[in-house]
């Protein structure tokens, strides 16, 4: 059997995503990149799922580096960033949402709890918190997943539909679910 480094594997599985789509991610086609037989893959992934798993950990890795909050940040600019570099790690690959659509954040979470702390510490209500970093989430996950498939035919629509950018649009929604959290750490 030939022996590859499982950092390789993944890395290769993910420049495979960049060129051919999650649709295009097959054993088959990874084994022929590497240049190993189909089963050897099977040595470091027993299923697909657990090699895209993998993979969605890896393609994650830009966000799960970044600086977390520190005592005395400010929150909201905190969670504004937070959110921004998320989208940001979503849009290094394609499809990149569809990748970590559904996957558990596993390896990240003391950074989460961290995180968690922090907004509890900025004196959000654990409640608000554990909603805002999930609505956060999958907002994100959800306009990145629009912004992914766009096929352009937005253009298509009658000159009275008004259009919006793709970060314009996020924008937007990140500044409601903000509002929207800002509203419930405010003292009675």
């Amino acid at each position: 059997m030939t022996k590859i480094r499982r950092e390789i594997v993944v890395a290769e599985a993910l420049a495979l995503l960049d060129e051919a789509g999650l649709d295009g991610v097959s054993t088959r086609q990874l084994a022929k990149r590497l240049g190993v037989e189909q089963p050897t893959l099977y040595h470091y992934f027993r299923t697909k799922k657990d090699l895209l798993a993998d993979m969605a950990q890896a393609a994650m890795a830009p966000h799960a580096t970044a600086p977390l909050p520190a005592p005395g940040d400010d929150w909201r600019a905190w969670f504004l960033d937070n959110t921004r570099n998320f989208r940001h790690t979503l849009l290094m690959h394609r499809d990149g949402a569809r990748l970590h659509a559904g996957s558990a954040p596993t390896g990240d979470l003391d950074r989460i709890r961290h995180k968690m702390a922090f907004l509890l510490a900025s004196g959000l209500p654990e409640r608000d918190a554990q909603m805002a970093m999930l609505t956060a989430s999958r907002f994100t996950v959800g306009s990145v997943l629009e912004e992914q498939a766009d096929t352009g035919h937005g253009a298509d629509l009658p000159p009275d539909i008004p259009t919006i950018d793709h970060e314009s649009a996020f924008e937007a929604g990140l500044a409601l679910i903000l509002a929207g959290l800002s509203d419930t750490s405010r003292p009675d």
